[in-house]
């Protein structure tokens, strides 16, 4: 009997093991994130005490989450501000920015030598999807198509 609850217990930890390395991960800082509401503030501390430093309008603008406490995370924008947010402003899907100062190229498949389908501009956010070999899908009001990595702030390593 005893031995049946053993291995009916070590069953049971190597379930649960990986959904602990899976929350281990989430707790893990930086990471990327995404402005999840229409309006978000962005506080100079981890409190509604604090005072709004910023305001932001801008659905799925990509964050760089750089410290966690409680439910308040301190998040980076794509300008370098810093500042506190709670959770529940922020999403995991993946957001990004188009930078720099130049129209970029939205072509239909990876690399300079697909069809272009749209000319972006600065400062335009989108859905990041996956990115591979210095190319990043990118998804903005239902137009998808793939950049260059290297024209987006929310994209690779935090």
């Amino acid at each position: 009997m005893l031995r049946k609850y053993s291995i009916l217990a070590a069953l049971a930890a190597l379930c649960i093991c990986p959904s602990f390395a899976q929350a281990a991960n989430e707790d893990e800082v930086p990471y990327w994130a995404s402005i999840d509401v229409d309006e978000a503030n962005m506080r100079v501390g981890p409190g509604n005490s604090f005072r709004i430093a910023w305001v932001y309008r801008r659905l799925h603008l990509p964050v760089k989450v750089i410290r966690r406490e409680g439910p308040w995370r301190q998040v980076e924008d794509p300008d370098g501000a810093q500042g506190w947010m709670r959770d529940l402003l922020l999403s995991r899907q993946r957001g990004a920015i188009v930078r720099g100062d130049d129209l970029i190229e939205m072509h239909a498949e990876r690399g300079e030598a697909a069809p272009v389908l749209w000319q972006v501009e600065p400062g335009v956010v989108g859905l990041l999807g996956e990115c591979e070999a210095g190319w990043c899908e990118l998804d903005i009001q239902g137009h998808r198509g793939w950049v260059p990595e290297s024209s987006l702030w929310g994209a690779g390593t935090p």
